[in-house]
């Protein structure tokens, strides 16, 4: 039976039908979903109507609630125990508490709580007014039955979710149901209203998760039999702080999959395949198919059947990466130390939890450590102390193949993970070996391919825009080859290392600042220059000034003519752009207000701009690594995005540098091959591949390289 099966009221009060009797008993049957946002919760509701909760939770239902902070001690206690001692709860059976009735139930419903939220069948957080002095709390009443079909029954009234509130006392809501075209609308704003709330993305409130609440101290305790039944009279002091109670234990951090995180069947596989490995491997995924969620996923799973303590340590190149690991961890119950920069921070802090983990009084501690703190000797010191039963996740493993990097490896940790869409080093076979020594195989490799014909990723159009090197370019182009090639053949490469580096990165910058480019973007952006969630990744050379004998960097340039002369709200972010200012500049381009980000590479691993609709490519360099990722992290999901767009800029010798019997020919035909890799990757996968690569067709057979692609690639 579905939900649009059932005869029900439009409106219940409590003179004509008990609210448990009817709405309830009839709905939970047929749920997989409960939603309900209320001012209080108590765990005596699972009473109200046991049968009907019994058969929901059975078959698998899910029940997520959002209400204020005031509840009994012996909720508060239960909710605890269900989040903070999962790996022992897990391993019991309760909904059998639900089939004696309503007296024994109530007897045993607070060990049916704690079991309920452990199995991830029950999720609470809580709210806090965005009060300005008075004692004001979250007060709303709704709520949302969904079943396996997708109809939903949303509701909305005076009461709460207790047993008084859907059986006592005297109530009245209203009901409106998703098949009815005229209560559609009120069904999508209801659902739409909660999905808000518990994404903490409602203006004026504050959505946290319990174990936040309890660290924090914002629960507040029942102490009044009145206050139990949610009696409490107006304007009267009815809380007390729980620094009234007495500690809570263990309230440092939890570990379980957030009850609205769904795996997906690649990460499924991934996990499943790692402890198959005996909790070793690379998760080789695309950039944006959620290497982060399976890893955490992993170290839930991993920290279950453990039933001990666990010490997880998340290493990330730079400290934007951090920052956001912190943020999804903590969607997890983790609440990770940061480990980064200034020593004082965290070498007190990880000491003493290192400490607690070995005494047994702490059950979990986690760090996000960057990759230089990682290596560093105060770090490694710390290292040493670690248990055993340790887990170290790698993102964007390839850097932990440097050499300053592989030998800070921790050898004691029993279970690893490795995360990255290119785990192999760029040219580098020693580190890339490192990497696959420590951390094992490959469990998952999931290409861009797979999240493309899965809907994991965006399909998108690839757009090449040819731009020439203007003579003086190609002429210095021509000289910085003969040079490279010169010194490439020196008997002994390690002399001069630096000055081949320099020759490398000079000619690299003749490509990507070509005079031609900022012209050529203009151009294809004037169209659209009212568009917004565009993405323009610059070189990190030097541009010539409109002002005579001026020298401005690339990055610049292009913000200067894209704000001038085409009115776009834009702004470069760069290494040297603050954090905090990184974090504002993300979040008004996700709004919208701001139209472009114009970046060198800060935009290349591991930020999320998932909105991004358009990239401007003008530099790329020639290791594979970097347009793969820029690639994926263009083609993240996003609500109302169905396509996205990659322009590729790409510098080509002029027409008649292209003939055969033109001197620098060889050097043209090597110019234009560097960058046809990138362009038949990109469009390989691209919705318009066919398309795009005609666009080169004339170039290619000049060059002879009509064959590219097939065997090279």
């Amino acid at each position: 039976m579905m939900l649009s099966d059932l005869m029900l009221r439009l409106e219940y009060r409590s003179d004509e039908v008990v609210l448990a009797d009817d709405l309830y008993e009839k709905c939970l049957p047929q749920c997989s979903h409960f939603d309900r946002a209320v001012g209080f919760f108590s765990a005596s509701v699972f009473a109200a109507c046991p049968e009907g909760f019994r058969a929901f939770f059975t078959s698998g239902g899910r029940m997520r609630v959002v209400c204020c902070p005031i509840l009994s001690q012996s909720d508060i206690e239960a909710i605890h125990n269900g989040y903070f001692d999962r790996p022992t709860l897990i391993r019991s059976a309760c909904p059998e508490v639900l089939t004696n009735g309503r007296a024994k139930a109530l007897l045993e419903i607070h060990r049916l709580t704690s079991w309920l939220i452990a199995t991830g069948r029950l999720d609470v957080r809580i709210a806090l007014r965005d009060s300005r002095g008075g004692n004001h709390i979250y007060h709303e009443k709704l709520g949302l039955f969904g079943d396996r079909t997708g109809n939903w029954i949303a509701f909305s009234g005076s009461a709460n979710e207790t047993l008084s509130g859907i059986e006592g006392n005297f109530e009245a809501i209203d009901v409106f149901r998703s098949w009815s075209p005229e209560e559609r609308r009120r069904v999508d704003q209801k659902l739409r209203a909660f999905k808000q709330l518990w994404r903490n993305e409602t203006a004026g409130v504050e959505v946290i998760t319990f174990a936040q609440a309890a660290t924090r101290g914002e629960l507040k305790v029942r102490t009044t039999s009145a206050q139990a039944n949610n009696k409490i009279p107006h304007g009267t002091e009815v809380i007390t702080s729980i620094e009234d109670m007495e500690p809570l234990p263990g309230i440092e951090e939890l570990l379980l999959i957030p009850s609205d995180t769904k795996l997906r069947d690649h990460q499924k596989v991934a996990v499943r395949k790692w402890f198959e490995s005996n909790g070793r491997g690379l998760f080789v995924m695309a950039t944006g198919a959620g290497k982060t969620i399976a890893a955490l996923a992993a170290a839930t799973k991993l920290y279950e059947w453990l039933n001990a303590p666990l010490f997880i340590v998340i290493v990330c190149p730079y400290l934007h990466l951090c920052a956001q690991w912190i943020e999804e961890a903590k969607q997890f119950g983790l609440d990770p130390l940061l480990c980064a920069v200034d020593r004082r921070t965290w070498y007190e802090p990880l000491s003493t939890r290192l400490f607690n983990l070995a005494f047994g009084t702490r059950k979990l501690a986690s760090v996000v450590v960057s990759n230089t703190t990682f290596a560093s000797q105060a770090f490694q010191t710390l290292l040493n102390r670690a248990p055993r039963a340790s887990l170290l996740i790698a993102d964007e493993v390839h850097h932990l193949g440097a050499p300053g990097l592989r030998t800070a490896l921790p050898e004691g940790f029993a279970f690893r993970i490795g995360l990255s869409a290119t785990p192999s080093r760029y040219q580098d076979a020693t580190g890339s070996a490192k990497i696959l020594e420590y951390f094992g195989d490959p469990v998952c490799s999931y290409t861009l391919k797979d999240a493309l014909q899965s809907g994991v990723l965006c399909p998108y159009r690839y757009i090449p825009v040819l731009v020439d090197l203007e003579d003086d370019e190609l002429e210095s182009y021509v000289e910085l080859t003969r040079k490279i090639g010169q010194h490439i053949r020196v008997t002994d490469p390690r002399e001069g290392n630096t000055y081949l580096d320099s020759l490398l990165l000079k000619r690299a910058r003749i490509t990507g600042t070509a005079r031609g480019k900022i012209p050529a973007l203009a151009e294809h952006l004037a169209p659209l220059r009212k568009s917004t969630h565009n993405l323009i990744y610059c070189g990190d050379g030097t541009v010539e000034g409109e002002i005579e004998q001026t020298v401005i960097r690339h990055v610049d340039a292009v913000v200067r003519v894209l704000g001038r002369d085409l009115g776009m709200a834009v702004a470069k972010y760069v290494a040297d752009t603050p954090l905090t200012k990184r974090h504002q500049l993300r979040r008004r381009f996700t709004d919208g207000d701001l139209q472009g980000l114009v970046a060198i590479r800060c935009l290349d691993e591991g930020v999320d701009v998932p909105e991004t609709r358009r990239a401007f490519i003008l530099a790329s360099s020639t290791n594979p690594r970097q347009f793969i990722q820029r690639r994926g992290r263009i083609l993240r999901q996003a609500a109302g995005k169905e396509m996205a767009e990659i322009y590729d800029f790409i510098t080509v010798p002029a027409p008649e540098e292209i003939e055969p019997t033109n001197p620098i020919y060889g050097t043209a035909r090597r110019l234009f091959r560097r960058e046809l890799s990138r362009i038949v990757e990109f469009a390989g996968l691209a919705v318009n591949g066919p398309e795009a690569l005609n666009v080169l067709l004339p170039l290619r057979q000049s060059l002879n390289l009509l064959d590219f692609g097939e065997d090279d690639e």
